[in-house]
């Protein structure tokens, strides 16, 4: 195991933009099978693999690289480490990163699934208050510990061992059916 682990550390100070991005890829997909097969009961050969395919390429392309440059950009404006840094870092990215974040997910996850504009408006409009809301009874708390303790390499897993468990809410909440009515134009 120590052998795995020095070669995780060294693939990811090689390589930390490729690392993280499939990592993100490969927990956002165990987030989104977690979520078929737990919450939506289906079987393994009943997996909306569209679906899953599709949530997975969010954490590859979008949400993985841009989690490791936020906390990047995090790091070079808060470079040392303590509670106070911490709190200023979980503000600003709970304020800034995590609302665009959860908008972009959400939209992108409707798009991936077909939806049209307006079906992508509508359903930000039934369901982002709430995934913000939960977002905000989770995360500043897993992020005051891992702005504080976890050194910058380490931040987007520790981030994405807990958001397996996001990712499975996140994933389930994005792909249920719209609600609401559509806009009219």
């Amino acid at each position: 195991m120590k052998i795995l682990f020095r070669a995780y550390q060294e693939v990811l100070r090689r390589h930390p933009f490729g690392v993280q991005a499939i990592q993100t890829g490969l927990l956002m997909g165990a987030g989104d099978i977690i979520a078929q097969t737990a919450i939506e009961k289906k079987t393994f050969r009943e997996l909306d693999r569209q679906r899953l395919i599709g949530y997975s390429a969010l954490g590859l392309c979008v949400l993985g690289p841009s989690l490791r440059l936020w906390y990047g950009l995090l790091d070079r404006f808060f470079p040392t480490t303590g509670k106070k840094l911490a709190y200023k870092k979980v503000l600003l990215d709970q304020l800034a990163f995590a609302p665009s974040a959860i908008a972009v997910v959400v939209s992108l996850t409707s798009a991936v699934n077909g939806s049209s504009v307006p079906q992508i408006r509508a359903k930000l409009h039934q369901d982002y208050v709430d995934i913000l809301i939960a977002n905000y009874k989770l995360w500043p708390a897993v992020m005051v510990i891992n702005f504080s303790l976890v050194p910058l390499q380490y931040q987007v897993l520790v981030t994405q061992v807990v958001a397996v468990f996001w990712n499975t809410y996140f994933s389930w909440k994005a792909n249920q059916p719209l609600q609401l009515p559509l806009p009219h134009s």
